[in-house]
């Protein structure tokens, strides 16, 4: 079936928060425990707070949908990982989710093409990801657009810890 990908609208706050937990509990869920998924998710996705961000134009969003149905998205602004290199201007690809029955198809690849054409229209600046560190197939993917790993921090999911690395990719022709 075709799929179709398209900038969000700050109308689609809410559309893209329960994608973000649909995709982050199928990808992720079965990693913690019960509690401190639910503590997690209760204030991960807020739609205000997206809807504002896309409202402000120093955020934007794609969807992917496929028959009509959200089945992935990407979302990109400000960076905001704790590294001390981080710098104002710097952009950050946020979340990059594909649910499960619809990977492999090269809708990660389209949804982050789309990301990194947005965070560049202004110029060449430095981009990052945060990613999991046991999400391999990410970081090849990271790998093969020339991000390289420069730091880690915890990334907390209730009281559980995650350790996540953080990918850059210095700004090209600058």
């Amino acid at each position: 079936m075709a799929g179709v990908i398209r900038r969000a609208s700050p109308d689609d706050a809410g559309v893209l928060c329960a994608l973000a937990e649909r995709t982050f509990v199928e990808t992720f869920g079965h990693l913690y425990p019960p509690q401190d998924l639910a503590d997690y998710l209760a204030t991960a996705y807020p739609p205000e707070l997206q809807r504002s961000q896309l409202q402000s134009g120093d955020y934007a969003a794609w969807l992917l949908e496929v028959g009509g149905e959200p089945v992935g998205f990407a979302f990109a602004g400000p960076c905001g990982l704790p590294h001390a290199d981080v710098r104002p201007g710097d952009g950050e690809l946020k979340r990059l989710y594909v649910l499960r029955g619809h990977q492999g198809g090269g809708w990660g690849g389209a949804l982050f093409a789309q990301a990194e054409q947005w965070l560049l229209e202004g110029g060449p600046r430095t981009l990052w990801i945060g990613v999991w560190s046991e999400n391999f197939g990410a970081q090849r993917f990271y790998a093969r657009h020339s991000f390289d790993t420069v730091g880690e921090y915890a990334f907390p999911v209730g009281r559980t810890r995650d350790r996540e690395f953080i990918l850059r990719r210095p700004a090209r022709g600058a």
